[in-house]
């Protein structure tokens, strides 16, 4: 019956400390992936600028949302930590389209 309020102390635990890890790990994870990819079209031919930038800006904008999202996990009062992680987000998405455009457009050979 004490257990309850152990349970208690690890779910404010868990909300409070690794909840906001947890959150910010999943922008954070495809931002490591565009470096990836940034990394693996380094090691063949020579890459074209337009398509290295793309991908070196999908990874960056996903750090901020990770950041961002972080952030807002921690203090959800804040509103604009929100508005910035939703906007970086959907900017990491949309340079990652244009990085598949742009690698769909290279001439094969």
């Amino acid at each position: 019956m004490g257990d309850s309020g152990v349970e208690e102390m690890t779910g404010e635990f868990e909300q409070r400390f690794i909840k906001p890890i947890t959150n910010a790990s999943y922008p954070a994870t495809l931002a490591a992936l565009s470096l990836t990819i940034y990394r693996v079209t380094l090691m063949g031919a020579s890459p074209p600028q337009s398509l290295k930038t793309v991908l070196l800006v999908a990874a960056a904008t996903f750090l901020l949302a990770s950041l961002s999202l972080f952030f807002y996990t921690l203090y959800p009062t804040r509103g604009k930590l929100w508005t910035v992680t939703a906007v970086c987000y959907l900017l990491g998405l949309l340079a990652l389209m244009a990085s598949v455009v742009i690698l769909l457009l290279l001439p094969s050979g």
